[in-house]
């Protein structure tokens, strides 16, 4: 079967999941996005889930990615040691029926720690074979667990993960904090501050109950709050990821309402961050790999 002449791309998280139908160019037709994530399908439920997409794009071979292939999902897929690039990823994708295979994840052992990912590798592969993203480079990767990932000649040579969205989610949902975060996080002068101080300090539990009594002693505005809180944040998951020496620009790749966050804690270093839309570094990804399919 020649995958390339068309197929459904399945982008499959933990509690979403986004489908695509792409032609040979990796032209997208049609699409659609919802909240069935892998944890709201019951057991044995997936053959159903997947004839769902199929019933709202078309009766096509379909190539999935994310959290589809772990051990929550329709099958698992064994990870892709680093360094891996897309050829490692075809190599070794899990196929569950005649028409449908799934994207491995890619998994990181040295220095002292591990790592997994699965999706972003495919927007990280993606990036480098549409020729947005140079072979050499060092890439952010924002979301709920945020990736750094250092590329060499086209292939992720290592990356590290850092809990950022996790963690600002957990402060807005379940602290002492909740009630101060409720607004909307802005790219505003406050948030910028805070980036800047916690890129270059290593204070953030302390600076994490400051939010609350700046408030409380009229040192700041409570509407000014999520802003700090998100860029002591971003600023010390900035300050990580740029451990890792670098000469050129860097680049992050997401959903725009969240490389822009990055961005602009980036720029407070003097750095330049080049901004990219995730959704499509994933077509080209994915289509990347449906090309190079035997």
């Amino acid at each position: 079967m020649r995958w390339a002449e068309g197929f459904i791309a399945v982008d499959w998280g933990t509690t979403n999941r986004r489908a695509y139908l792409l032609d040979t160019s990796g032209r997208c037709s049609n699409e659609f996005e919802d909240s069935k994530g892998v944890l709201s399908v019951g057991s044995g439920g997936f053959p159903a889930a997947v004839e769902e997409i199929r019933k709202k794009l078309g009766d096509q071979p379909m190539l999935l990615a994310g959290m589809v292939g772990s051990n929550r999902g329709w099958k698992d897929a064994p990870y892709v040691p680093c360094p891996a690039g897309i050829d490692d990823l075809v190599g070794k994708l899990v196929w569950v029926g005649e028409r449908e295979a799934i994207v491995p994840g890619v998994s990181y052992v040295g220095e002292g720690r591990a790592d997994v990912m699965r999706g972003e590798e495919v927007q990280l592969l993606g990036a480098v074979a549409a020729g947005l993203v140079e072979p050499d480079a060092l890439v952010c990767h924002p979301g709920t667990h945020n990736k750094w990932a250092e590329l060499r000649c086209g292939g992720i040579r290592k990356f590290q993960t850092i809990m950022t969205g996790e963690l600002f989610s957990l402060l807005k949902e379940h602290s002492i904090l909740s009630d101060l975060l409720g607004g909307e996080v802005d790219v505003n002068d406050t948030f910028c501050a805070a980036a800047r101080y916690a890129i270059n300090n290593e204070a953030l539990p302390a600076e994490l109950f400051s939010v609350r009594a700046n408030v409380i002693l009229g040192q700041a505005k409570k509407e000014d709050a999520a802003s700090y809180m998100s860029g002591l944040l971003i600023g010390t998951d900035v300050r990580i990821g740029l451990r890792v020496p670098t000469s050129s620009n860097i680049v992050v790749i997401g959903r725009p309402e969240l490389t822009r966050l990055y961005a602009a804690a980036i720029a407070q270093t003097d750095r330049t961050a080049v901004e990219l839309d995730g959704e499509k570094c994933f077509v080209a990804g994915i289509t990347e790999i449906a090309k190079r399919m035997r």
